[in-house]
């Protein structure tokens, strides 16, 4: 179950995220709105994640799936690019944190 409330956590950190970039620096109050809720959903499920799954494991897996998200997201939706170096360095994130969920035992292997 931890791991349906993290997915759930990413998923509302990356809405509030791209409410915050549609915010245009906060002044639209509709997407200001959206990230206020967006955001507080997230910290409260990743809360229900951490009985379980060690801090660190939680927010590795949080932030590496987060940037993935927000650069597809932001390529999609903003026109944003990334460079070689951005998608060679996501790349390794998303590896590092493969290599943590089937190596580690720090999560309960």
């Amino acid at each position: 179950m931890e791991y349906l409330y993290l997915a759930i956590a990413i998923v509302a950190e990356v809405i509030g995220t791209t409410a915050l970039t549609a915010s245009n620096r906060m002044t639209k109050i509709g997407p200001l709105l959206v990230m206020i809720v967006a955001y507080g959903i997230a910290f409260y499920f990743l809360s229900l994640t951490l009985g379980k799954i060690p801090t660190g494991i939680a927010y590795a897996i949080w932030s590496a799936c987060g940037i993935v998200l927000i650069s597809i997201l932001g390529f999609f939706l903003f026109k944003q690019t990334l460079d070689a170096a951005a998608i060679i360095g996501m790349t390794l994130i998303v590896a590092g944190v493969l290599v943590i969920n089937l190596c580690s035992n720090s999560i309960g292997h």
